[in-house]
């Protein structure tokens, strides 16, 4: 396998995500904040909310537009980029996107013109149930998109058919109401939430620094700060039951993003810590320096027992039998003797030798033989036990980044709700200010968290199943290269038009939206 197109595809899609996950949380979060607002106004009747509506409903529909455009792009990419992993799991991974497509984006698409253009056409009640819809559709929209990712973490509802090489779907319910896709889903539609909240503060903020659009912002920031408090409130919650959620699936992953070597119990979690260096270990693995650690953190996070025990990189590379851990050479094996069983199988298939096949079939369906060696099949593609430590540095850094500012979100909108329900907030210049420089930390936290995701499960596309280098499409790396920088100058046009049309509106304020 060509490293360089794996590295190129991988950073293709890296990118394409990236830049669409910069609009997305806001449609998340605006829609439900639009709606809410529309709510006001048909139950107050007073055209100040309208204005506020109209407003913030705008700058929702710039965002809107532009993230639809990143969106398309990155499913176009399964197929051109990583056609071997949508042969091998499209049955499955299919069904959840093109939900997405038939439901939930025509949903958006159908009430989204009631919502801009239907103000005079239809009824009050009616325009209000459009724009509700619109917000509901969207996350309907992430629902499907979400539940495809958490399958690729902890694949549920399948089984692997011997006869076409391919993962097939068993139950779509299993699929759908996996206890990592539920929490998956609540979890980013909520980061969603916090970002589209500090982005309504920090423009309300602007306008009360400017003596601009008092009872637009007043209430806006009130509004923002209630739903932001409650989202970040709720975004910790089930944060933490994401981190239990890769301690019982992704072993790896939490490793890494603790930077966490030795396994043990009574295991502290830790707070900050920088990377540097080396260790001496035959993986020479990051050191973590000037650490600040909570005692028995980790094992409370992950097991809500001080007493669990963690296993560290080195016990899931090495085994640690005590425990019943496997070694990653050990692992490799299994998964040797699955892919090299399913080779035969297509053989005697081939050459029909029916006796041989349906011997061979027997064995390979036997549920034994499926847990303790086809369980390993991607296994099998790793050269280097080494390579299923997933960059440390990168986990680490997101990991810890991402925590720390959830926690300064929820001291941010508890500070902004207090000051507001006093009447002084307007007075404070200086928080004013720190609520306008921190639109773009939920942003910052947004993307490390999928770059946390996504980047702690390496090698794996599929965990366990399907590892990266197996899964890209044939094609030259120097194609994948050239449409890599088409795309990032692309988006980056898209992302600076919609920067300038936002702050352009912005700065026309509500009278001319």
């Amino acid at each position: 396998m060509d490293i360089n197109l794996v590295d190129w595809s991988r950073g293709q899609f890296a990118l394409t995500a990236i830049y669409h996950w910069l609009f997305v949380p806001l449609t998340l979060g605006l829609g439900f904040i639009v709606a809410f607002m529309e709510s006001m106004y048909v139950r107050t009747n007073n055209p100040e909310w309208k204005r506020i509506t109209k407003f913030w409903m705008t700058l929702f529909g710039i965002n809107f537009a532009i993230g639809i455009a990143t969106g398309i792009i990155l499913e176009f990419e399964f197929g051109t980029n990583w056609s071997n992993y949508s042969w091998f799991v499209g049955d499955i991974f299919g069904a959840p996107l093109a939900i997405e497509g038939i439901m939930a984006f025509f949903l958006e698409s159908t009430f989204i013109a009631v919502m801009f253009f239907g103000w005079n056409k239809v009824s009050r009640n009616f325009h209000l149930l459009s724009t509700w819809l619109v917000a509901i559709g969207a996350s309907l929209s992430a629902l499907w998109i979400l539940v495809a990712n958490a399958w690729m973490q902890f694949p549920a509802g399948m089984h692997f058919n011997p006869d076409t090489a391919r993962n097939e779907m068993i139950n779509f319910w299993e699929i759908l109401f996996s206890p990592v896709a539920v929490n998956k889903f609540l979890h980013t539609i909520t980061s969603g939430f916090v970002l589209a909240s500090v982005f309504v503060a920090g423009i309300s903020a602007w306008y009360l620094l400017k003596k601009r659009e008092t009872f637009l912002a007043t209430r806006s920031i009130i509004i923002a700060s209630v739903f932001g408090l409650i989202s970040s409130l709720y975004l910790a919650f089930t944060g933490d039951i994401s981190a239990k959620m890769v301690a019982q699936k992704q072993p790896m992953k939490l490793a890494a993003m603790e930077g966490f070597y030795e396994g043990g119990t009574n295991v502290p979690l830790k707070l900050f810590g920088i990377v540097w260096g080396k260790d001496t270990s035959e993986y020479k693995l990051p050191n973590l320096v000037m650490k600040v650690e909570l005692p028995n953190g980790l094992s409370l996070l992950a097991y809500d027992n001080k007493n669990a025990f963690i296993p560290g990189i080195k016990d899931l590379l090495n085994g640690n039998s005590k425990y019943g851990i496997i070694s990653a050479k050990e692992k490799i094996e299994r998964g040797k003797v699955a892919r090299q069983t399913l080779r035969d199988l297509k053989d005697a298939y081939q050459l029909k030798d029916s006796t041989k096949y349906f011997q061979l079939k027997e064995q390979f369906m036997n549920p034994d033989f499926q847990k303790n060696y086809f369980a390993y099949f991607g296994y099998a593609f790793i050269d280097n036990p080494k390579g299923l430590i997933p960059n440390i540095p990168i986990t680490v850094y997101s990991f810890h980044g991402m925590v720390l500012l959830g926690l300064y979100f929820i001291l941010f909108f508890i500070v902004l709700l207090w000051l507001s329900m006093k009447n002084i907030l307007f007075k404070q210049k200086f928080i004013l200010w720190i609520v306008v420089l921190s639109i773009p930390l939920p942003y910052i936290a947004s993307q490390a968290g999928w770059i946390l995701a996504e980047v702690g499960r390496q090698p794996w596309v599929i965990q366990d199943y399907l590892p990266t280098v197996a899964a890209v499409s044939q094609i030259s790396a120097s194609s994948v290269q050239i449409t890599f920088w088409l795309f990032a100058i692309l988006f980056t046009v898209l992302l600076i038009a919609e920067i300038k049309i936002m702050i352009k509106q912005i700065k026309v304020g509500p009278e001319n939206s």
